[in-house]
């Protein structure tokens, strides 16, 4: 279970990865961070983000309508 959850549903890129950001600096090393977002964009975008900053991208996956990552602070 992840210890922080980002609602970032109804939001366009960039904006998702820039909260994303913002919420993972608060956070300990090797804490999870589970975000929700609608924008299809938002896929790619988690990955490319996860592959820069070197965060470790533990889920990814969609219900059709809303995408959810869960993503570990390095």
């Amino acid at each position: 279970m992840a210890h922080q959850t980002l609602d970032a549903r109804g939001l366009s890129c960039p904006v998702p990865i820039f909260r994303t950001n913002k919420a993972l600096k608060e956070m300990a090393s090797g804490q999870t961070l589970a975000v929700m977002a609608t924008d299809p964009g938002s896929a790619k975008d988690f990955v490319a983000f996860c592959s820069q900053t070197g965060h470790q991208l533990v889920k990814a996956f969609n219900d059709g309508k809303i995408f959810y990552y869960e993503i570990k602070k390095v």
